[in-house]
């Protein structure tokens, strides 16, 4: 193993919170299942930068029958922003002993722009990975095999010397079927477990 790929959400930063989740729903309004099945159906172009913002919300509430005026959708991009960004330090120190240690790091995280643009101006951590594979960016996100072979490709290493540590199990399955070393991420513990007994 010469590098670690790193998945953001659920491992680095943390998932939406149900407190951050209610906000965000009282933003919107309505049916609470309807919402979240709108929420992440209309996700994955906005991750991968074919709309922005105002264009994801506004498919939305498309697909709710809802109307949508510029001051709730300010709202709701701003309770979106919210309830992902709560970072998990105990993760944040792990990558600064991988970077003293001489581990190339990656970063692959499904992303919308405006979220980048906030993690970049508020976390300096993210400068510790040679690469960011911001889905946003590269216009591709996980499990498409393009956004891993993206990184594979700017990290200059051989798939099977890349470590790829993601929260989803699918996200994990797909990036071994490429080749890559794959982890399920449980805990902080339990990976600086895993990264202490890998072989360099």
């Amino acid at each position: 193993m010469k590098a670690v790929l790193f998945d953001m959400f659920g491992v680095i930063a943390r998932l939406q919170s149900p407190a951050s989740k209610a906000a965000l729903h009282r933003a919107a309004g309505g049916d609470r299942d309807r919402f979240w099945q709108a929420y992440w159906t209309q996700r994955a172009p906005y991750d991968r930068g074919d709309v922005d913002g105002p264009g994801y919300w506004a498919a939305v509430f498309a697909q709710l029958d809802q109307p949508l005026d510029e001051r709730r959708t300010a709202d709701l991009i701003a309770a979106d922003l919210a309830s992902w960004s709560e970072v998990d330090e105990e993760a944040v120190a792990l990558l600064g002993t991988l970077a003293d240690r001489g581990v190339t790091l990656g970063l692959l995280s499904n992303i919308p722009e405006e979220l980048a643009v906030r993690y970049e101006a508020t976390q300096p951590w993210l400068h510790r990975f040679a690469v960011r594979g911001l889905s946003c960016r590269i216009g591709s996100a996980k499990p498409e095999p393009a956004a891993y072979w993206w990184c594979i490709r700017e990290l200059g290493l051989p798939a099977e010397d890349i470590l790829f540590v993601d929260d989803r199990p699918d996200n994990v399955h797909a990036a071994r079927e490429l080749g890559l070393l794959g982890l399920v991420f449980t805990t902080v513990e339990a990976l600086r477990d895993v990264l202490e007994e890998a072989p360099a």
